[in-house]
């Protein structure tokens, strides 16, 4: 058991405790963590397909078990009830998880997944970093994807964040300050630096036009940088080949609309002179521009 002093609003320090049970022993040491927790922005499910796929070819398993009772709102992500002819099984309850298995070449490679804390972000961000050093992990690699004026005729793009400038630097930043709603990604991040654990975000940028729906082309960028990132072996051709697949049924649909067609065709032009800017912030449309967008887009006809 974790146990962790904080801060009440008044002052008074309390006592937090964040329990999990570890349930295997793996050599981890070296190992990146990679963290993605469901809950937060994930445009076109880019971030959580491309987990999924990491743990299916990574073949991880479970190591450390969080109490769900500690951070999450069951009312709020309900367990699932097992029922079989009235009769009552079980229930599955919603966890939070650290896995590990082994990349392409055998070395390992940590996860951290489930969904992201209801409560105690502050003592659970200390667990986390309690258990870097003593799992042997190295290093944390966040991911995630926003909806971006971004043409799906073009490469995703993944920038980064990090408490180390020159680290996100060297993928692509926003430049300027910006203020943003956070995510336990960024809590992380900068709990880490607190510990001298290197820390980095990498956040693919999804078309705002296909946000809604699943969209494989950022999920493989997403794996492509964390490979480059943490030098981990990773294949993503699987992710490639519904790339390919989505982009034609999107090419379909932009095609049939002239009104998308000149959509698609200026958001190339402004990324094509948009060099330097990776995330084309004073560019990005407002919220209502973004949402009457995916509704004309969307209405009547999905891939």
């Amino acid at each position: 058991m974790h146990r962790r002093m904080a801060r009440d609003n008044y002052g008074r320090y309390m006592a937090l405790d964040v329990r999990y049970e570890q349930v295997a022993w793996p050599d981890l040491s070296g190992a990146p963590l990679v963290v993605f927790m469901e809950g937060w922005v994930d445009a076109g499910l880019a971030a959580s397909a491309a987990m999924v796929s990491l743990l299916e070819a990574t073949a991880a398993e479970a190591v450390i078990v969080f109490d769900g009772d500690d951070l999450i709102d069951q009312r709020a992500r309900r367990p699932i009830a097992e029922l079989v002819d009235g009769e009552t099984r079980a229930v599955t309850w919603p966890t939070i998880q650290l896995r590990a298995g082994r990349d392409g070449a055998g070395r390992p490679v940590a996860f951290l997944m489930g969904p992201e804390p209801d409560f105690h972000w502050v003592p659970f961000a200390g667990a986390i970093c309690n258990l870097m050093p003593a799992l042997g992990l190295s290093a944390a690699y966040g991911l995630g994807a926003f909806p971006a004026p971004a043409p799906h005729t073009r490469p995703v793009r993944v920038a980064a964040t990090s408490p180390d400038a020159e680290r996100a630097r060297n993928i692509g930043v926003v430049p300027g300050k910006l203020e943003v709603p956070a995510g336990i990604g960024t809590v992380l991040e900068l709990a880490m630096a607190e510990r001298g654990i290197p820390a980095l975000g990498l956040w693919a940028r999804i078309p705002h036009y296909v946000a809604a729906m699943p969209y494989p082309p950022g999920s493989a960028a997403l794996i492509d940088a964390l490979a480059e990132a943490s030098g981990l072996v990773l294949d993503s051709s699987n992710l490639k080949a519904s790339a390919d697949a989505a982009l034609q049924r999107i090419d379909g649909m932009i095609a049939a609309s002239e009104e998308h067609s000149q959509m698609v065709r200026h958001l190339e032009a402004h990324l094509d002179a948009a060099e330097g800017n990776p995330l084309e912030v004073g560019e990005i449309p407002s919220g209502d521009e973004l949402a009457a967008e995916l509704e004309r887009f969307l209405r009547g006809e999905q891939p």
